[in-house]
């Protein structure tokens, strides 16, 4: 099954996020399918960056979003 999901990346106690399409079978930081966007939470108000004509595709093809990916899609 194919998952739009967070995959961590920046320093302990700095978290920035690449929001990805992956093989939900994949480890988190594994192997993607393709980047779609990127989540800053460290900044203040946090800073979402997504492609939506991306993220629109790959839910049409039947990527389920993950619960956090899903509430930051609603806010972007």
């Amino acid at each position: 099954m194919v998952k739009i999901r967070l995959q961590r990346q920046g320093k302990k106690k700095a978290p920035f996020y690449h929001i990805v399409v992956a093989d939900s079978r994949k480890a988190r930081d594994g192997k993607i399918i393709e980047q779609i966007g990127t989540y800053n939470p460290m900044t203040e108000p946090a800073t979402i960056n997504l492609d939506k004509e991306k993220v629109e595709k790959w839910i049409k093809n039947g990527a389920k979003p993950t619960d956090t990916v899903k509430k930051l899609i609603e806010n972007a």
